[in-house]
Order: structure tokens, then sequence, then C-alpha cells
């Protein structure tokens, strides 16, 4: 028996035929694995893009209520600082009243040479009020103190106000499309 020419072609071609046909259900099978990948890829970026939307609303929302509270922080700072300078007008006025202490304690220091009960409560309320007027002058600098501080405060506050709102504009722009 004779072998045929065309069995060979006929062998050549069926083994490619199945060569093929397992590399094309190959493909299919790796197409459909991809699909399934792009899918939860999908889902997983749109849950990301979720959480972050809300978490930019979020910070949107805080960034609005940081700025308001330095507002009113800022206006109470002012009455602050309106508050010290009266007080610090009103302790210069006592410590000018203050200055006539010394001649009050000479005159009391006549009257003991003819009053000896009297000269001995009066030296007490000398030394007293010396000690008092040297407390209203240290109040008076702590107070001068407290008062360029509280400035200093109010100006800083200015400064990190305007910072924050420099920053929060980004996020206001971003309010219209939030919920």
């Amino acid at each position: 028996m004779t072998d045929d020419p065309r069995k060979a072609i006929v062998e050549v071609m069926a083994r490619l035929g199945r060569e093929t046909q397992l590399h094309v259900d190959e493909r299919h099978k790796h197409f459909k694995i991809t699909d399934k990948v792009i899918r939860y890829v999908s889902i997983l970026l749109l849950l990301v893009a979720v959480v972050n939307v809300s978490l930019v609303w979020l910070l949107s929302t805080n960034l609005d209520t940081i700025v308001n509270n330095m507002d009113s922080m800022r206006s109470r700072l002012v009455i602050i600082d309106d508050d010290m300078q009266y007080i610090s007008t009103t302790v210069s006025k006592f410590d000018e009243h203050t200055a006539y202490m010394h001649t009050i304690a000479n005159n009391i220091g006549s009257i003991t040479t003819n009053l000896p009960l009297i000269r001995l409560n009066t030296d007490s309320f000398t030394l007293n009020m010396q000690s008092i007027d040297q407390e209203m002058e240290q109040m008076k600098k702590s107070i001068g103190e407290i008062d360029g501080n509280m400035r200093g405060i109010t100006n800083s506050m200015t400064g990190l106000e305007y910072n924050v709102r420099q920053f929060s504009k980004p996020m206001g722009s971003m309010n219209p499309i939030f919920p």
C-alpha cells in the first residue's frame, strides 16, 4: 500500500486546526478573566472615588468651621484688647492718685507727734500703701506686657485666618458638586 501524499497534508491541516482551536479557547478563557478583573477594579475605583468625594466634602466643612471659629476668636480678642486698654488706663489713673500717698504719709507723721496712739496705726497704713504702690507699678507693667501680647496674638490670628482662607479656597470651589 502506498502512502497517499494528500494524507500527510490532511494530517498537518488537522493538527493545525486542533492547535488553532486550543489557542482560541485559551485566549477566550483569558479574555473572560481579564473582563472580570476590569469589572472588579472598576467597582473598587468607584468605591474609592465615593470615599474621596465624601472626605473632600468633610474637609471642606471642617475648614469652614475652623474659619468661622477663627473669626469668632479674632473678634473676641479685639474685645479683650479693648478691655485690657481700659484696665491699663484705669490702673494709670489709680497710679496717679497713689502718687499723693507720700504727701499723706508726711502729714500723718506730723499728726503722730501729737497723737501717739494714732501713730502706730498710721505707720502700718503707710507701709501698706507703699507696698500697694509698688504692687500697682508691677501690675501696670504686667498689664502693659499683656496688652502687647494680646496685640501680637490678634495679629497672628489675622495672619492665620488669611492662610486658612487661602487653603480653603480650592475646597470651596468643590462645594457645588457636594450633596
